[in-house]
């Protein structure tokens, strides 16, 4: 998807049409660019800006070549651009749960000999490989491969918690994550932080973590505080991003589709790197510098 945009007023074009023009682009196309592109008489209107759907559009371009609306747009400032995805999460709560964790997490760094917070998620992978891009001889030598080797796609999954303060991730891994093993790792975080009287367990809305025996069985371990996430806000756990990472460094474009065992080992090793504490992995997911959860641990 591309947009356009302007850093200067138009020279030499006049400014209220260069403005009519910035204008018209912020819209989806219309008819004239429909009739312009559409494969067929009775085609839709395309989804988003070409050089023949601006030609098209815009009267005073329809003598000009292509080559010819393109220059002239990058002349006058206009240039295409990549679209952002505006992050939405339909919760009507949504702004309430924010200021909870990061009110939370303001709690933490300002108590951070008996106040914990983590950040918790699952994920999943399986014994081939994720395709990739990597360094490889040209065509027209073979491209590299993803083997997809072994009898079948077997998966396996982690749960685990990201700290915070340190970047310490705890995990458990299992073929299958249930009620039993989000039970079981609740007790191991407890087990991990034995001198906090608060850990804050940050988590999304996943029916499992809200399931009653998993609530039941949260009451006999005092300590631990569950922080729901608004619905479908992925961008406030930085967890997320770890996965990303372990998905990057381990898992794309490996060679053990045929050792399911190594791959294992593989994917724990990654993540034993931060059984302590990892200053570069707050900085990868986001819980240093700039960002809206890296200044509430500021603020504290």
């Amino acid at each position: 998807m591309s947009g356009f945009s302007s850093t200067a007023a138009s020279i030499g074009w006049g400014f209220d049409r260069t403005e009519e023009l910035l204008e018209r682009l912020q819209q989806a196309p219309g008819e004239e660019a429909r009739r312009a592109v559409a494969p067929t008489s009775d085609g839709p209107a395309p989804s988003r800006w070409t050089l023949r759907g601006i030609r098209a559009t815009f009267p005073w371009l329809k003598d000009y070549t292509l080559s010819g609306v393109w220059r002239l747009l990058h002349r006058h400032g206009l240039h295409i651009r990549a679209a952002q995805v505006r992050q939405h999460s339909p919760d009507p709560d949504y702004l309430a749960k924010l200021e909870h964790l990061l009110s939370c997490l303001r709690d933490a760094a300002a108590h951070p000999d008996d106040v914990v917070l983590v950040f918790l998620d699952e994920m999943g992978y399986y014994r081939w490989p994720k395709e990739g891009r990597t360094w490889a001889a040209a065509a027209p030598t073979p491209a590299p491969l993803a083997d997809r080797d072994g009898p079948n796609n077997k998966q396996w999954r982690v749960i685990g918690a990201l700290n915070a303060l340190t970047g310490r991730v705890d995990y458990l891994d299992a073929y299958i994550i249930g009620r039993a093993k989000v039970v079981v790792f609740y007790r191991q975080l407890a087990a991990a932080y034995p001198n906090a009287r608060q850990i804050y367990v940050v988590q999304d809305n996943w029916s499992i973590h809200r399931h009653e025996e998993v609530q039941a069985a949260l009451a006999t371990v005092p300590q631990i505080e569950p922080v729901w996430l608004p619905t479908y806000a992925p961008w406030l756990n930085p967890i997320e991003k770890l996965w990303r990472w372990l998905r990057e460094q381990a898992l794309t474009l490996h060679r053990l589709a045929g050792d399911w065992d190594m791959l294992r080992e593989r994917v724990n090793a990654f993540l034993n790197q931060f059984a302590e504490e990892s200053h570069t992995l707050l900085q990868y997911v986001g819980l240093t510098g700039e960002g809206k959860l890296a200044q509430a641990l500021n603020d504290s």
